[in-house]
């Protein structure tokens, strides 16, 4: 059962540090029934959470089935002042209400994925506030500057000549002291947070816990586009709270190598089962497009119910096997004439009137599922179907 674990715990990993302590926590939990603690750290920085944010939730529920207590740390201290990782520029600060209705929001989501008996949701405000002016001098004294400009990119930012907050440099003696307080006996987080990752290491250390955290870094997932890492600014991204209709479809556009990277990363199928399936497309036993339709299914409904992911994809089928309108959309009305552009703008499926020219151009633009070329088309009264690609529909009435 222990190797059963470690082979799940090292699904889709990166890289793990001190993987021989994990291995002494799981033979205690099965030894003896002693259980151990996972911490992963959220800011809540924005209202939704994407797939890419669910890789660490996936990876804190494995851990959940072989005896680990999450402790799901809501750094509502730490969000005031931003992590700098990968940043290019100091981040703005965030207000209280903002962080509060975030929070409320992202502990909704998460325990989507999280079994709530085994979770401990904690705030480091509650610990990081009373530390006061002397606890964080003494904090600070722990990293000199020099070893703080080893890191990619604040040292890409101080050789640019881009301005660096002196409150930046506080954020990974932060992290770290939130292991230190809840004396975390292993930590998750982003490839992209080692740094912030081993700091908890060395303040345990310093800080005499009498242990120091294993660290266990997951990928950074990839986007719709199969090349950069999901993220809302880079439309690219599956929200967790994406309609059913949409997370099915955003599932379904991806490459089928990409399929895999989802399957290791995202889905709750064994190993053994997954390699079983891509066995069979290999061998032509399975159409890849089956697979990426169980994906979808297994997505969607985890987000949502197995019954509205069934739905979305009878309701994808419909639009675009036999290319059909979709049986809900939205209804719009507006006076004569109008410009198409400016229509599919007020319908809420274009963005800008120059992107609908753009798309109109490109050919991605229908009227009652005709095609159309002409950008200075004028809409004159009547009903109209509108449609930009195939997911977004609109019926527009014009008086």
């Amino acid at each position: 059962m222990i190797q059963e674990a470690l082979r799940e715990i090292n699904r889709g990993c990166a890289e793990i540090i001190d993987e021989a302590r994990v291995e002494k926590l799981l033979k205690a939990y099965y030894n003896e029934g002693k259980t151990y603690t996972v911490k992963a750290g959220f800011d809540p920085t924005a209202p939704d959470l994407h797939l890419g944010h669910t890789v660490l939730l996936h990876k804190l529920a494995t851990f959940q089935k072989y005896g680990g207590l999450v402790q799901f740390l809501i750094g509502d201290f730490t969000a005031t002042i931003g992590d700098p990782t990968g940043k290019s520029a100091t981040r703005k600060v965030l207000s209280k209400d903002d962080i509060e209705k975030y929070i409320v929001s992202y502990t909704i989501q998460a325990f989507k994925i999280l079994d709530k008996n085994k979770t401990e949701i904690v705030y480091n405000n509650d610990w990081l506030e009373p530390l006061g002016s002397i606890g964080m001098l003494e904090l600070a004294s722990n990293l000199t500057v020099a070893r703080m400009l080893e890191r990619d990119d604040f040292s890409k930012r101080y050789a640019s000549n881009t301005p660096i907050a002196v409150s930046e440099f506080m954020y990974p003696l932060l992290q770290g002291y939130d292991s230190v307080h809840l004396k975390s006996d292993i930590e998750i987080g982003g490839t992209d947070q080692k740094f912030n990752l081993l700091m908890g290491r060395q303040l345990q250390k310093s800080y005499d816990v009498k242990k120091q955290q294993a660290v266990l870094m997951m990928p950074i997932l990839e986007g719709l586009d199969g090349v950069q890492k999901m993220s809302k600014s880079l439309n690219n991204y599956i929200g967790v709270s994406d309609e059913p209709n949409d997370m099915y479809g955003k599932v379904l556009s991806i490459s089928d190598e990409l399929m895999w990277r989802y399957y290791e990363l995202l889905s709750t199928k064994s190993l053994e089962t997954i390699a079983s399936i891509k066995s069979e497309v290999e061998d032509g036993l399975l159409h890849p497009k089956k697979v990426k339709e169980d994906l979808a299914i297994e997505i969607t409904a985890r987000f949502h119910s197995l019954e509205l992911a069934q739905d979305a994809k009878e309701e994808f089928e419909k639009i675009h096997t036999k290319s059909q309108i979709p049986t809900e959309i939205d209804e719009f009305s507006c006076d004569a004439p109008i410009w198409i552009a400016q229509a599919l703008v007020n319908c809420a499926i274009e963005p800008s009137t120059s992107q609908a020219r753009r798309d109109i151009k490109q050919g991605a633009v229908k009227i009652n599922q005709e095609k159309i070329s002409d950008i200075g088309l004028q809409l004159e009264s009547g009903e109209y179907i509108l449609q930009v690609g195939k997911r977004k529909f609109a019926k527009l009435k014009v008086n």
